[in-house]
């Protein structure tokens, strides 16, 4: 079944999932900003087929999340290093692990834990705030469809 563009969509979470809505595409970006760089890293820490992570890489680069540059090593591989793209999805990671960590797991079931570099500390619960600071939950907000719609 051939997978209906969102490109056009008003709604830019629907803009969003049309580039990085597989979870292939977030797994890569996530190993990315982990510090994997080349195929074989990613096919090794993914396990996902060839054809299945060159795609990925491919509208990756394409829709400029990761950039290919000459291997750091100077060899004739290449590198995939994150853009400035794809550091900005890195809230977005941030969002979908600690769902995770609160829903995907049974009680006392062990997982991998994201923590501060500075003092190994896990990171406090994301919070959406309004221009002004106060904290917001999903019943302050509104979605407004644009008048030409």
């Amino acid at each position: 079944m051939k997978r209906k563009s969102l490109q056009g969509d008003l709604c830019p979470i629907a803009r969003t999932l049309d580039v990085i809505g597989d979870w292939w595409s977030l797994l890569i970006i996530r190993d990315a900003l982990m510090g994997a760089r080349r195929f074989s890293q990613f096919q090794k820490n993914l396990g996902v087929a060839k054809n299945i992570l060159t795609t990925r890489l491919r509208t990756l680069v394409a829709q400029g999340i990761l950039e290919v540059k000459p291997a750091s090593d100077g060899s004739a591989y290449q590198d995939y290093v994150p853009t400035d793209k794809a550091r900005a999805l890195f809230p977005v990671l941030v969002a979908l692990r600690q769902w995770g960590e609160e829903y995907a797991f049974a009680p006392n079931e062990k997982f991998s834990a994201l923590v501060d570099r500075k003092d190994g500390q896990p990171l406090g619960k994301l919070q959406i705030r309004a221009h002004d600071g106060r904290v917001l939950e999903q019943t302050d907000t509104k979605v407004l469809i644009p008048a030409s719609a």
